[in-house]
């Protein structure tokens, strides 16, 4: 466990753990006895600390192209997330594979919970931990394993299942005797669910600090049942063949959906029918109070009710053993930067803005997309850079503010996304790609200057000092990455309270990331009932609009299967569901034929007496650069590592 000393110190704030100093330098469970370390307070945390630190949770600190609790700085991807991966946002710079880099085989952690788990038994059995004691910290163990197979089978499909310590197996001179075979996807799934629902009846009911509860177990069998159901029902939509196939250790037959949809309402039936938390601002009396409650949803110092699995952190820069997160620092902008090298970076697309609703609460709701032109020619401009692309003869709409087309829109677009014209911590925020001369001569991306009809000098990208405005400033340029290039940025989870106090140093950042919430079960069980037939449809269509209803939406709409992802896209941005929504639904090698993400580009237009603004669909830069993204149907799965010593028999493709 010492490549785990940081980790450990780090899950002893998640877990409400303290007094964890004495065992930073213990060595992993099969080297040291578990009755030593039973007999102490201390010892029984660090076991607790050794497997809450097992848990894949792609949280702060999660980054795609390096793995979990990645906190060493390291340039790019000290400023690289999951979100980039999908239709949601992009790295402000560009570049970027959708699919994940790095591969993800954890057997020696689940070796170190199954050693966990007989150890705690075996202290229980000498009465050195007492039966309640012992039951939960079981339970607890059962939660990490399932949730570490959770994030094996959505990225290997059929993995070796390995719930006990196999040291009574070895054969001297038998390499095979150790050796364990992959399972069927369709039985890892199982595998997961069921230990996730069998945790649930061990673990309390009440919070205790950052430790994994019933609800938090149940919230996790939800969300891996509605996986496997999806993959079940749209396997079809991109096929694979060989082996693999062949022995069913990827793919899901569509006759399985029904099953694993029903283990998703009944998962979700039971959090819905027994939990006593709320939403949190369930009844806003206005828009403006429901974006503030949903902003402050995510930065609350303890999780609300409406929070089932969260995790916590310290502030690790003060003794530098990096137990904190860098959230509000790699993402704030230029305007705003507390003195990180590295910033702004996140840049949300216009695919995902163009989604949420304004408030005509007409009962269909439908998305509203930002309109651009009185043409109603909604296109993208590819090459927006390009000399005569962008025609300003064309009929772009007139407005006189950067802020003005985002007016009446859903409460949870400005509470999650830093839009042109609003303000962060009271300083305006200006993201602007472009400039209109009075001759009709249009500039993009290029921060030139030039003198309107009231006699004024008006910069492209609305200030001329580089720190003084957020957008655009990097295309081009890839040393500077620290710009939005889609005319967005992120507002969730950044500290924007605290944005005075806040540290420049790395790994000083607290705010608790959340798992899962009451909102995504809701979404679960509206998805699961639209797509199965099953579960109740009244109660259902209620779920979904109780969640617009804290947005300060005051009609109801109806539960259609469009209505439930479109929720559930603005819902939950940014927080690591879209890139596995479209993993389980199978939309990426259709959406990323080729496609590209979509950015938005303010121009302000000096042709008319006082200074207006038109906004230009452009495609994302980065992707342009490369001809668009592509995904092929194998890349669903990853490629198993280690074939070649292991024996395993490979994915498709690989």
């Amino acid at each position: 466990m010492k490549k785990n000393i940081l980790s450990t110190l780090a899950l002893c704030a998640v877990v409400g753990l303290s007094s964890c100093d004495s065992f930073l330098e213990l060595d992993p469970l099969d080297k040291v006895s578990g009755d030593r370390l039973t007999e102490t307070d201390g010892g029984m945390k660090a076991l607790l600390a050794t497997v809450y630190v097992t848990v894949p949770m792609e949280d702060f600190v999660f980054r795609p192209y390096t793995g979990f609790n990645a906190r060493s700085y390291d340039g790019v991807n000290g400023s690289s997330n999951i979100a980039f991966l999908s239709d949601e946002a992009a790295r402000s710079e560009g570049g970027g594979d959708i699919k994940e880099g790095f591969d993800y085989w954890p057997y020696s952690d689940i070796r170190q919970v199954n050693i966990f788990i007989e150890t705690v038994k075996s202290s229980q059995e000498k009465g050195l931990l007492s039966q309640e004691d012992a039951t939960r910290m079981i339970a607890e163990a059962r939660f990490a394993r399932a949730y570490i197979y959770f994030g094996l089978v959505k990225r290997y499909g059929g993995v070796p299942i390995i719930d006990r310590v196999q040291d009574g197996d070895y054969v001297p001179g038998d390499s095979e005797a150790l050796r364990v075979p992959r399972s069927t996807e369709s039985d890892t799934w199982k595998f997961v669910i069921n230990e996730f629902g069998e945790a649930a009846k061990d673990l309390p009911a009440t919070r205790d600090g950052y430790r994994f509860t019933k609800w938090g177990a149940l919230g996790m069998k939800s969300r891996a049942a509605l996986f496997a159901a999806s993959l079940a029902k749209y396997w079809d939509k991109a096929p694979l063949a060989g082996e693999a196939v062949n022995q069913k250790l990827v793919g899901l037959s569509k006759s399985e959906a029904d099953y694993f949809y029903g283990e998703c309402i009944a998962a979700s039936d039971e959090i819905l029918n027994n939990y006593d938390g709320t939403l949190y601002g369930a009844n806003p009396g206005s828009v403006a109070e429901a974006r503030e409650n949903f902003q402050k949803l995510f930065i609350q110092a303890t999780p609300v009710d409406e929070v089932l699995l969260a995790r916590g952190y310290v502030d690790g820069s003060v003794n530098n053993n990096r137990s904190g997160h860098g959230w509000s620092l790699y993402y704030s902008l230029a305007q705003v930067n507390p003195g990180a090298l590295r910033y702004g970076r996140f840049s949300p697309t216009l695919d995902l803005v163009d989604l949420f609703e304004d408030y005509t609460d007409d009962g269909t709701g439908k998305s509203a997309p930002i309109k651009t032109r009185a043409d109603g020619n909604e296109a993208n401009v590819p090459n927006v850079q390009l000399e005569g692309n962008v025609k300003a003869t064309n009929p772009y709409i007139q407005y006189s503010s950067l802020s003005e087309p985002f007016l009446n829109k859903d409460a949870r677009l400005q509470a999650s996304v830093i839009v042109p014209g609003s303000s962060y911590a009271g300083i305006p925020i200006l993201m602007q790609g472009g400039l209109v001369e009075t001759t009709g001569k249009v500039v993009v991306y290029n921060n030139s200057s030039a003198q309107g009809k009231d006699g004024k000098t008006y910069f492209a990208f609305g200030a001329e000092g580089t720190s003084s405005y957020s957008g655009f400033g990097n295309i081009g340029n890839s040393e500077n990455g620290n710009y939005t290039t889609t005319g967005f940025s992120v507002r969730k989870y950044m500290e924007e309270e605290k944005f005075s106090s806040l540290s420049s140093r790395d790994n000083s950042v607290t705010t608790p990331f959340i798992d899962i919430r009451l909102a995504e079960i809701y979404l679960n069980y509206a998805e699961a009932v639209v797509e199965s037939g099953k579960g109740d449809q009244n109660k259902a269509a209620m779920l979904l609009n109780a969640i617009r209803h804290r947005a300060a939406h005051k009609d109801n709409i109806p539960l259609t299967l469009e209505n439930v992802l479109k929720e559930r896209r603005v819902e939950l941005a940014f927080e690591g569901k879209r890139y596995w929504d479209m993993i389980r639904r199978r939309e990426n090698h259709v959406y990323y034929n080729g496609g590209m993400r979509s950015a938005l580009v303010p121009m302000i237009d000096l042709r008319t007496d006082t200074p207006s603004y038109i906004f230009v669909r452009a495609n994302f830069h980065g992707d342009e650069k490369q001809n668009g993204r592509t995904f092929t149907p194998q890349s669903y799965y990853r490629a198993i590592p280690g074939t070649a010593s292991n024996g395993l028999v490979q994915n498709p493709g690989y």
